[in-house]
């Protein structure tokens, strides 16, 4: 799932989500200006990534992934959805921090 962040974007808050899998060998590209998270659909999974920069703590910023404004389909149920204690301190997209322009 990726989230355009982009203040003054004609898609801002908008989401778009893509299934990755071994069988549909998909890819997805994930711009500067853009929120991405991941669901496990399976048993397991690896996901592989690259970065355009080096890992910067104070730049990292979220917004809780139950925020009910952004309906977003996780395809996983309620019951099942394991979140890291980091993640559930997030808060909700309205008042997450961005200083991405479009």
């Amino acid at each position: 799932m990726i989230v355009d962040i982009r203040k003054g974007s004609p898609s801002f808050g908008r989401a778009l989500s893509i299934e990755l899998s071994a069988a549909n060998r998909k890819q997805l590209f994930i711009p500067k200006g853009y929120a991405h998270g991941f669901s496990v659909l399976s048993e397991t999974a690896e996901i592989l990534y690259k970065c355009d920069e080096f890992y910067h703590k104070e730049s990292e910023s979220g917004f809780i992934y139950s925020d009910a404004a952004m309906q977003i389909d996780w395809k996983i149920p309620a019951d099942k959805v394991i979140v890291s204690f980091k993640d559930q301190q997030l808060p909700l997209f309205a008042s997450c921090k961005n200083n991405f322009e479009f």
